[in-house]
């Protein structure tokens, strides 16, 4: 995740795209060797997030600028590739247990552990009112107010219910709101095989923006 969040600020102030198109190369090799559903996933995502930003950068193409809006979109599609390879690759307590490492506070750590869990069950919970709302309603709903304001207090209600459920299985589990990240007492291999190569990519980096 380090390396992950060291390449994405490195894409961010470089100005040279052969800088960018080199870490690209690695991304779509790597996104190769995922399972179908996950690449497929990362494709559909980074994809969109490309072209949204393209689009936004059309102004600049006719203003003359078309290095700057290919450059940028090619920018956010590594940003979010590696983004979500890291997710797609890394387990969640994995990743709960590496923001530990750095010394992010535990109420900062619970506080996005619960609201991603939280925002998957209220969206699930939120479609299923309002698909049970249209397929139990005849005509023009002219009460379209009164009808959103009962999905918005069954979605309340729901998130009260899933608060009292969280705090008692806390309370079973004897969690005390401290997340404990596991401790390695020796220096593998693999972790110098990663320094390296962020060395060298830094090194990369360095030469390439002071030749351009």
């Amino acid at each position: 995740m380090l390396l992950a969040l060291c390449v994405i600020l490195l894409v961010s102030l470089s100005h040279n795209f052969a800088f960018v198109a080199f870490v690209l190369s690695f991304v779509l090799v790597r996104a190769a060797l995922l399972p179908a559903a996950a690449l497929k996933r990362l494709a559909s995502v980074a994809c969109a997030a490309c072209a949204f930003s393209f689009l936004l950068m059309l102004p600049a193409i006719f203003l003359g600028q078309q290095h700057s809006a290919v450059l940028i979109a090619t920018k956010v599609f590594v940003s979010v590739s590696l983004v979500l390879l890291v997710t797609l690759t890394t387990p969640y307590n994995e990743l709960t247990a590496s923001l530990r490492a750095f010394r992010v506070p535990s109420l900062f750590i619970m506080t996005i552990d619960l609201a991603l869990k939280n925002i998957v069950r209220l969206g699930r919970t939120s479609l299923e009112v309002l698909e049970s709302l249209t397929l139990c309603s005849v005509g023009k709903n002219v009460d379209a107010g009164g009808a959103l304001g009962g999905v918005a207090g069954t979605v309340f209600l729901k998130s009260n219910d899933a608060a009292q459920e969280t705090y008692d299985a806390m309370c079973c589990r004897g969690f005390d709101g401290t997340y404990q990240s596991a401790k390695r007492r020796w220096f593998k291999p693999v972790d110098a095989a990663w320094l390296l190569g962020a060395m060298l990519l830094v090194g990369l980096f360095v030469y390439l923006q002071g030749v351009v």
